[in-house]
């Protein structure tokens, strides 16, 4: 007769996760996002869970663990929108064990059905007043040729309100005139949105137009 070779066992998900398993997660996690901010941020948040995770004495990675974690992120008094932020990067953490085969899909529904801080109320953040904006755009010294590209800058971020990251990437391109007014055409912000932002009159009034540089030249420093 002949000897039957011993059929390996297939591997089970884990239920609790090792350093390993959780460094191989993280990489997965931080691979499926394309904005350094966004892999920066996931980042920082994993690696925060992964510290208080490997802190604790043998942790299955389940619901009741990110709801304790949950509530250590609340002892620390932060603000809700950070740790909603942290509580995303769980989730994806366990969305990715679990699609690798590492953790029980069981598990990581359950982690996902954890519910994260409420926000009370609207943060409003500080607002530049007209004095302020006009004396921002007359720090810049319009005698010299950074002092001119700081000014349009400056009057592009009050008028426009663009992310630090659109206006490092906006070029003389994405000015078009359009239907007698100037606008930002076919910017490509956060996400990967694709939005077009018309330039207000308020620039000209401290003396900006927009510069003469080569087509495809970036305002970025």
């Amino acid at each position: 007769m002949k000897n039957r070779s011993p059929k390996k066992k297939s591997a089970r998900p884990k239920r609790i996760l090792r350093l390993p398993d959780l460094d191989h997660a993280k990489v997965a996690v931080l691979n499926t996002l394309g904005s350094p901010d966004s892999q920066r941020s996931y980042r920082f948040a994993i690696d925060d869970f992964i510290a208080w995770y490997c802190s604790e004495p043998r942790l299955a990675f389940n619901k009741t663990v990110v709801l304790r974690y949950k509530l250590q992120l609340e002892a620390r008094h932060l603000a809700s929108s950070t740790i909603n932020l942290r509580l995303a990067a769980v989730r994806r953490l366990a969305y990715e064990a679990a699609d690798t085969g590492l953790l029980s899909p069981e598990l990581a529904a359950g982690i996902r059905r954890v519910k994260g801080a409420k926000k009370l109320g609207v943060r409003l953040g500080n607002w530049l007043s007209s004095d302020e904006a006009k004396a921002l755009m007359e720090s810049a010294d319009v005698q010299t040729v950074r002092g001119k590209r700081s000014r349009g800058i400056l009057a592009v971020c009050l008028g426009c309100g663009l992310r630090r990251s659109e206006l490092a990437h906006l070029t003389v391109e994405h000015l078009q005139r359009r239907e007698d007014h100037w606008a930002i055409v076919d910017l490509i912000g956060k996400g990967g949105h694709i939005r077009t932002v018309p330039l207000p009159n308020l620039p000209w009034t401290y003396g900006w137009r927009p510069p003469a540089y080569p087509v495809g030249e970036s305002f970025a420093v």
